[in-house]
């Protein structure tokens, strides 16, 4: 037993000698008071570095902001291609925010992308003229005209397609009607027995644009002859022969006809007509 005590004695002094601690004089001679000093100066000298560094940067920031605003605002807007929306109309489609105002943040925003999803509108396209001016290209779909199908109105392009459905008519396509159907789809080819109706009908509609014609509807009867009607005046075109024709004359006599109801005989017209006959119905 005393064996083992003497052990264990000698197992904690042996112990005490491997734990350090050090002595007042080696703790007086390790404390500088000029360190701490040193220390805490370099540390406010970062802290200041770092603070003027954030502050230069904000007002870089600041600086750029004002300039890249300034310099880039848009101040002039050309629109080109559009007849059914007015200019105000298109460029509301186009500067949608406070950001839309910068041509620098057009520029990227419609690099190599154009604006679709417009009704009658296949594209829009933004060209940056010049840092205060833009101009916005309008690419609107070829529509022939319009029905009325079950109190919608569905536009149809040059080759039948419907192409847009909307609950107003038009200003500026006319309607068309007699064209016998039993279902409309949209997007797809309207189901009438000629489908060559349908480029007649965009080259009528362009024809009276190119001469400044306002017509309400166009009608066809069973056997495609063409009435187009103008207020109270029913003009009988015929067939489709001679209509450039026809409607370069229509452009003299409707004036005259200001007013009037009846119906203007033109269905027989070729290039050796001298007079037109307009029979006219008591108001």
């Amino acid at each position: 037993m005393m064996a083992k005590k003497r052990r264990k004695k000698a197992v904690k002094k042996r112990r005490r000698e491997y734990e350090y601690r050090p002595s007042l004089r080696e703790r007086f001679e390790d404390f500088h008071p000029l360190r701490s000093i040193v220390n805490s100066i370099t540390y406010s000298r970062s802290l200041y570095v770092i603070i003027g560094m954030v502050i230069m940067l904000i007002l870089t920031a600041i600086v750029a902001y004002r300039y890249v605003k300034e310099k880039y605002t848009v101040t002039s807007i050309y629109v080109s291609g559009n007849v059914h929306y007015t200019n105000e109309e298109i460029i509301d489609m186009v500067i949608t925010d406070q950001l839309s105002h910068n041509s620098l943040y057009l520029s990227m925003k419609y690099r190599n992308k154009s604006i679709e999803n417009v009704p009658f509108v296949e594209k829009m396209d933004v060209d940056i003229i010049s840092p205060n001016t833009i101009r916005i290209n309008v690419y609107e779909k070829a529509i022939a005209g319009y029905i009325s199908y079950l109190g919608r109105y569905m536009y149809f392009d040059r080759d039948g397609i419907v192409v847009e459905s909307s609950a107003e008519g038009s200003d500026t396509v006319p309607e068309v009607m007699g064209l016998s159907f039993n279902y409309v789809v949209l997007y797809e080819k309207l189901p009438v027995s000629n489908s060559d109706v349908f480029s007649e009908i965009l080259d009528i509609t362009q024809l009276l644009d190119k001469y400044q014609l306002h017509a309400d509807k166009i009608f066809f009867d069973a056997e495609y002859n063409v009435y187009i009607y103008f207020e109270g005046v029913e003009v009988s075109l015929g067939t489709k022969d001679y209509i450039d024709e026809k409607i370069i004359q229509l452009q003299y006599i409707l004036p005259n006809l200001e007013g009037k109801k009846g119906i203007l005989e033109m269905k027989d017209f070729d290039e050796d007509t001298k007079n037109i006959t307009f029979e006219e119905k008591n108001q």
